[in-house]
């Protein structure tokens, strides 16, 4: 049995001191020596050591000193001695320390009678407390308020005993009137909490007497009011008319945390307009005045819940939220978008789009190190706000596509897929979008946002000037051809020549083909043997641009996106291009790059060849360019655009499902009681009360009250403990709540003895720790109890909370087990469906250090309804696109993707296709940043693929 205790320090068992030499210690007349002797008896007891030898010399040598630092330690030391012998009775040699209490409760000096009665808070034994209640109720009138705020305690925690009521019968009547003369702070505190928590009635009858002194009451005194309020209203909601005024009042109180507490106390009670109005005015003050960046993150925190259950009120509050950005800190700015992000309405649009582009400015004098992140969150709320409300695209996207060639690569891609959604998004600015990409596409320095660039170029250049002006863009960033050259010995070599690794020459014919200057063929012939150079790269000249830099380092993916943007180009130009010779030019021009770039990829001069992929493609748009037929002119001149249309409209679609899915469920039951206000007596009703009435009745009728009621889901979280046959049943209804796993145990004596010391010990396996042990009961014969034990959860995987049921009967010497039956807490409880982009997806798995592979092993025979019964066990979000779902062509591959509530990462890759015998195959691939989800979700899904419940 773990023992509680109140003091945990650290102890070095491994050269333990030896009893005697702690002995001699106490004995002497060194002040110093007793005090490290104590630290070592302490230490020892704290570890398991029992030193009964020692109680003595204490007694005799420790009690008797004048020493503070002696007897705060002596205090210490007899709290964790054990008082009671075996069979529950008090040691009688503990009668002897109750005279040393007494005269240290009379004692001169006002630091011992304060520590001794704090000392007496922490004891349990009614034996040698019921000696001390005459000293401790002397202390209630001390002229030092130290002493009298701990007597306050002192009577509290002796009340609250089992025992305590018939030995302090008249207590909280001497508190209340200590609590009516008393002027320390403090001291009223305690006394006002020792009403508070054993006669509310007497707690509750001071406050309504002094309302209108409340506002002058000290910090600590008002929490303890709120909490009060809080308690009581929470088991009479009727009652909470009386106490709305004092927590009006306590809004303009000077301390922070009496204001913090106030809004929550007035959001929890009321729901009237004008209340939530305050509480959000009050958080949005706290959020500008306070420089921690902790207190910010917690208000932020319930700014979004108001906005969930409130968001009318919380758009007025649009722009004080929006006035946290000034904080440096990245999770309070991601948290900051994220709330203002779901308040955009039609007034308050342009008002929000104009700070975030001034923010978007300020990221310009990189100051900060993490402006590139900050920059990035700012353009992906730009973007939304922009697609929400499109007239505002005009005013936002001139200014970020300057940062198509931003350093922070996140940030440009981000920019590039803004830029692509507008544009078609937005008709109107084509034209403008276009010009603009033409003259800034020299700036852009990273492939992937080259390739989104050359996308829209391609597809978005529609006139004559349009598509002239996108092909001399792409020639003008790639360079001059060729990529590179075979130079001859005696003629200047390029600097790339020079630095050239292997200066062996070869020995041709005397014909030989020859690259031309503008990279054509041709034959030369020659009367002698010429020795050339092996071929090298030409990096081309100082106004060569961006695509030539990153085609010259191997990224021929890149050259295919070239290739196929040229292709658009050219039949486009067709299209509206009436001179066939121009066309042509224009034609050639391309197939010669295209060419070009093949060369370049099977030359020696990279390190790794042009992959296969790549070629394939470059090869059908040169295919494409010498003969084209409508069919084909069809596909990528209009079945392109109409997928990406596609697209858009599936992710606007996912979005409208997901705001839906957030919204709140309400059910009414046909038997409901409705008040009709018109028809109630406002008399002696404040405005608040009549609005908080409005509310309550519209809650009713639309059934919020009572939506969290699911008595079939509460049904199935009940386990049983026992057995039928055991002579205690037991039964637990499990509730997981984020961090705490409260466990709600109903036992059942189903004897006709009566059960003494009956106890529930629970152990743990996993990230789970018991909170506390749950106390001794007695059982009746035939009664029932219910016992509760809270577990605390640090982080997400299944655990296992196990134990007995141990008791004594009276006919019975030895204590009675009965094992209790394993309880398995699910890691379903801890992960819910989330949703994150592509990109960040891509980036968590190359992140993610722990994969847990999980063979196919399933008789489900269809792709698709294995795909959703993984969905429905895993309780993941699909992130790929159900068009891309759909069809029957053997394979199926999709994302999953889920966040735990303590913030944790879980993604799924499911692979899978099918055999020839109709059986499928394949893995699903888990991966987190801890081990603990990695491995529980692949035990989950191990257990359920095989279509089991």
């Amino acid at each position: 049995m773990e023992k509680s205790c109140t003091l945990l320090v650290h102890f070095d068992k491994g050269t333990p001191a030896i009893a005697t030499e702690i002995k001699e210690a106490l004995e002497g007349s060194d002040v110093s020596a007793k005090i490290e002797a104590m630290k070592k008896a302490i230490s020892l007891l704290l570890n398991g050591e029992t030193l009964p030898q020692l109680f003595i010399t204490i007694v005799r040598y420790v009690l008797p000193s004048e020493d503070h630092t002696v007897q705060k330690l002596l205090l210490l030391y007899l709290e964790i001695i054990d008082k009671k012998d075996q069979k529950g009775r008090v040691l009688p040699e503990m009668i002897l320390i109750c005279q040393n209490l007494r005269n240290n409760l009379q004692h001169p000096n006002e630091y011992i009678r304060g520590v001794t009665l704090r000392f007496l808070c922490r004891l349990n034994e009614t034996e040698i407390i019921e000696p001390l209640i005459p000293s401790v109720l002397q202390n209630l009138e001390h002229r030092h308020p130290f002493i009298r705020r701990n007597a306050i305690l002192a009577v509290m925690s002796i009340y609250k005993l089992p025992q305590g009521e018939q030995l302090l019968v008249d207590a909280p009547e001497m508190i209340e009137k200590v609590l009516s003369t008393e002027q320390d702070q403090s001291a009223k505190r305690n006394a006002f909490l020792m009403l508070f928590t054993c006669d509310q009635d007497r707690a509750i009858n001071y406050l309504l007497t002094n309302v209108d002194k409340v506002s002058e009451w000290g910090e600590l005194l008002q929490m303890v009011v709120l909490e009060l309020i809080r308690k009581v209203c929470r088991t009479n909601r009727g009652e909470k008319g009386k106490y709305i005024k004092i927590i009006i009042s306590l809004l303009n109180a000077p301390s922070n945390a009496v204001i913090y507490e106030c809004a929550g106390t007035l959001v929890s009670l009321s729901s009237a307009p004008t209340a939530i109005r305050a509480a959000a005015n009050t958080y949005c003050q706290l959020l500008l005045s306070q420089s921690d960046n902790n207190v910010k993150l917690i208000v932020l925190d319930r700014l979004n819940e108001l906005k969930s259950s409130h968001r009318e009120i919380m758009v007025d509050r649009i722009m004080d939220v929006l006035r946290a950005l000034s904080s440096p800190n990245l999770d309070i700015q991601r948290k900051t978008l994220d709330i203002v992000l779901e308040l955009i309405t039609p007034r308050n649009i342009n008002e929000v789009v104009l700070m975030l582009k001034k923010e978007v400015m300020k990221t310009q004098n990189g100051e900060l190190e993490k402006n590139g992140e900050y920059r990035q969150m700012l353009i992906q709320a730009i973007h939304s706000c922009a697609i929400k409300f499109p007239e505002v695209a005009s005013t936002v996207v001139h200014l970020l596509m300057d940062f198509l060639g931003d350093s922070n690569v996140a940030s440009a891609i981000d920019v590039a897929i803004f830029v692509r959604e507008i544009i078609e998004t937005n008709p109107k600015l084509r034209v403008s979008i276009i010009t603009r990409l033409l003259d800034t596409f020299y700036q852009i320095r990273a492939a992937r946002v080259c390739c989104c660039a050359l996308w829209i170029i391609g597809e978005y250049c529609l006139s004559l000037s349009e598509v002239e002006s996108g092909i001399a863009t792409i020639k003008q960033c790639l360079g001059e051809l060729p990529f590179y050259s075979v130079s001859e010995e005696g003629e200047a070599p390029t600097d790339a020549s020079k630095n050239s690794q292997q200066p062996s020459s070869v020995t041709v014919s005397s014909r030989r083909p020859a690259i031309l200057s503008d990279g054509t063929y041709a034959t030369q012939s020659a009367a002698s043997e010429t020795a050339f150079s092996p071929p090298s790269i030409v990096q081309g000249s100082l106004a060569a641009g961006n695509l030539r830099s990153l085609l010259l380092t191997g990224d021929f993916f890149l050259g295919a996106v070239v290739a196929c943007t040229l292709t658009k180009l050219v039949l486009r130009l067709e299209e509206v291009q009436p001179s066939r010779g121009e066309v042509n030019k224009v034609s050639t021009q391309a197939l010669l790059i295209m060419v070009s770039m093949i060369q370049l990829g099977q030359s020696p001069v990279l390190s790794h060849p042009i992959d296969c992929d790549s070629y394939d493609r470059i090869v059908l748009c040169i295919r494409l360019l010498c003969s084209t037929g409508d069919e084909v002119r069809k596909i990528w001149l209009q079945s392109c655009r109409q997928s990406f249309v596609k697209m858009l409209s599936e992710k606007q679609l996912r979005e409208t499902e997901e705001l839906k899915a957030k919204a709140q469920v309400s059910y009414a039951q046909p038997d409901d009681l409705i008040d009709f206000y018109h028809l109630k007596s406002r008399k002696g009703m404040s405005q608040l009360e009549l609005e908080d009435e409005v509310q309550d009745d519209l809650k009713r009728a639309t059934g919020e009250f009572i939506k969290d009621r699911d008595d079939a889901n509460k049904l199935n979280r009940i386990l049983q403990l026992t057995g039928f046959s055991d002579p205690v049943y037991a039964e637990a209804y499990v509730t997981v709540h984020h961090y705490d796993i409260v466990l709600d145990v109903t036992v059942i004596n189903r004897t006709t003895e009566t059960l003494q010391n009956l106890c529930l010990e629970l152990a743990t396996m996993g990230d789970l720790k018991l909170v506390e042990r749950p106390q001794n009961y007695t059982l009746a014969p035939e009664s029932s109890r219910q016992i509760k034990a809270n577990i605390k959860v640090s982080s997400t995987e299944t655990g296992v909370i196990f134990g007995n049921i141990v008791y004594e009967a009276s006919n019975v010497l030895e204590r009675t087990v009965v094992v209790l039956n394993d309880i398995h807490i699910d890691i379903m409880d801890y992960i819910s469906p989330a949703v994150c982009t592509d990109t960040a997806f891509r980036s968590m798995w190359a992140e993610f250090e722990w994969e847990n592979k999980v063979a196919v092993n399933t008789i489900i025979q269809s792709e698709k309804d294995f795909l959703d019964h993984i969905i429905k066990s895993t309780n993941m979000k699909c992130l790929t696109a159900p068009s891309a779902l759909d069809g029957d062509c053997g394979f199926l591959a999709a994302n999953l993707y889920a966040k735990s509530v303590f913030g944790e990462d879980a993604l799924v890759n499911v692979s899978i296709e099918k055999q020839l015998d109709g059986k499928l195959s394949g893995y699903i691939r888990i991966r987190s940043k801890t081990q603990g989800i990695a491995l529980s979700l692949g035990d989950k899904i191990t257990l359920k693929q095989k279509g089991g419940s």
